[in-house]
């Protein structure tokens, strides 16, 4: 109950920043269009496969999630800076309901970013079924992963350097080890071992997997991208109970 109060709190701090909303599902969208258009304009049989609709679109939902990073971060970054939250440590709220008030409003705007990704999709040659609807479903522990890192990093880190750490460089990295631009197995070597280690790479081929159906291969990847989001969650409420103590 404790948690629900201090989220009803975050979710009107959230709706009050339009401009955040608006560009976390929009960008997405934008990246969707052109990119589906520069697919159309090749030749059939040429250009890489992860273009084609049914691969792009369950990476590009993915991707969009990783701006949520920086939307927590500076949520959390920003309440550290003001005596709000100096108030907030001598309330009855434990760390866990903490990270919890803040993850819980973010799981909508997940819900809302990935359902529009797929309808503007679906203008590009995306049948419709409920595959669709469990690759949202997929696409909430890789966005609870995202959303932790950023409480972590807003923990930690002030207003400006989250933007740094979790709008440029984890949007980035997310991109780089995804399997999204291109196949991460052409790279090899090094760059492929990592990507594997990280859950980015693991949630698009869940995502992919969700969308075409193929249900056994869903579950290999998403444990991997579940286990990710319980130890940083995990680790966002640990490093904040110490702040929480220091303070």
């Amino acid at each position: 109950m404790r948690a629900l109060t201090f989220a009803s709190r975050n979710t009107k701090e959230i709706l009050r920043d339009i401009l955040t909303l608006i560009f976390g599902v929009a960008f997405p969208i934008v990246l969707l269009i052109l990119l589906s258009m520069i697919n159309k304009s090749i030749p059939v049989g040429y250009g890489p496969d992860l273009f084609h609709i049914e691969k792009l679109a369950p990476g590009i939902t993915v991707f969009g999630l990783s701006f949520l990073s920086l939307f927590s971060s500076m949520l959390i970054a920003k309440d550290r800076t003001t005596s709000f939250v100096l108030r907030l440590f001598t309330s009855p709220l434990k760390p866990a309901d903490f990270i919890l008030g803040y993850t819980l409003p973010m799981l909508p705007m997940v819900l809302l970013q990935s359902v529009v990704c797929y309808l503007a999709a679906m203008i590009f040659g995306l049948r419709f079924s409920a595959n669709i609807l469990l690759a949202v479903v997929v696409n909430i522990p890789i966005a609870v992963v995202f959303i932790a890192l950023g409480l972590l990093f807003g923990t930690i880190l002030n207003e400006k350097a989250v933007g740094g750490v979790c709008g440029a460089l984890l949007t980035n990295l997310s991109a780089w080890f995804s399997n999204i631009w291109f196949d991460t197995a052409m790279v090899g070597g090094v760059f492929k071992k990592l990507a594997d280690l990280l859950p980015f790479s693991h949630a698009v081929n869940a995502a992919r997997a969700a969308v075409a159906g193929d249900f056994s291969a869903i579950l290999p990847d998403l444990w991997w991208v579940i286990g990710y989001a319980v130890v940083l969650l995990c680790t966002a409420v640990a490093v904040f109970a110490v702040k929480l103590k220091k303070n």
